[in-house]
């Protein structure tokens, strides 16, 4: 994933399609599956343009350059770089995520209670995975800052686990299959279950406005390709190939756990107020 040699980057160059670069966070949201499988069954490249994804890696926000005019990345994490001074511009909501996973935390630690003073790893402060947590730490009575609970930056969802495996933090949110991992180990879930309707954050696309102005046909490409790349992820037939993009994306492997995040991709991605 997003390794170019020379030679694919020049192979591109004589294909005489136009080329953009596309940033996204390793591992965060269902939104991602449609990426892999616009890559896999080649839909950006029927639709006449090479899109070479960029992955934001470690506890980074993925920002938007010149050099890299696209992004396909959580709502929050738009957010912040617009609070930072950046214009963007939102093409498409592509997902709506709900709030799930297991708030799991490392052996010795019973119940909620116990995480008063701890630190709980999420992937950078202010994005998707750290609303996820502070709204599963409302969920057991707790205030990170009443109950002085520390949120630390760690980066991605694997190196997430690493830490928490290792004791650099206490506690973190994880996908279920992570917590059932772990579980066995010995560290504890404090929390699996949660009311349906607690939204966490949009996965969207976004674009610098100066790029989205004199490219709108490939922005309109791009977009394209995605909700086709949607309509490929609902059909039961592609079942085999849809299951192998989560296991590339956000490396799911168990049907129940991709029909969960099926679920979240909008079938009509008009921007969210």
């Amino acid at each position: 994933r997003g390794a170019f040699s020379r030679s694919s980057i020049v192979q591109e160059v004589t294909t005489g399609r136009k080329q953009v670069s596309l940033m996204f966070a390793e591992a965060t949201g269902s939104f991602l599956v449609l990426l892999e499988i616009a890559r896999e069954q080649a839909l950006f490249e029927k639709l006449g343009i090479d899109v070479r994804p960029v992955p934001a890696r470690g506890a980074t926000v993925p920002r938007l350059s010149e050099e890299v005019p696209l992004g396909l990345i959580g709502g929050p994490a738009a957010l912040l770089q617009v609070a930072d001074g950046a214009d963007l511009r939102l093409i498409a909501t592509l997902s709506t995520t709900n709030l799930s996973g297991h708030l799991v935390a490392r052996p010795g630690i019973k119940t909620g209670q116990d995480l008063r003073g701890q630190r709980l790893g999420v992937r950078v402060i202010g994005a998707g995975l750290w609303i996820s947590t502070v709204l599963a730490l409302q969920q057991l009575g707790l205030d990170p800052k009443r109950d002085d609970i520390t949120l630390v930056p760690v980066g991605s969802p694997v190196q997430i686990l690493r830490a928490l495996e290792s004791g650099e933090i206490d506690g973190a949110l994880t996908a279920s299959a992570q917590s059932r991992e772990l579980e066995g180990k010995g560290f504890a879930v404090l929390l699996r279950d949660y009311p349906a309707d607690i939204t966490s954050y949009d996965g969207v696309l976004v674009a610098r406005p100066e790029f989205a102005t004199s490219n709108a046909d490939m922005i309109e490409s791009v977009t394209t390709a995605l909700i086709e790349a949607l309509a490929f992820a609902l059909a039961e037939r592609n079942q085999p190939e849809v299951m192998r993009a989560f296991k590339s994306a956000l490396n799911i492997t168990e049907a129940t756990t991709a029909a969960q995040n099926l679920r979240e991709l909008r079938r009509k991605p008009y921007p969210r107020l």
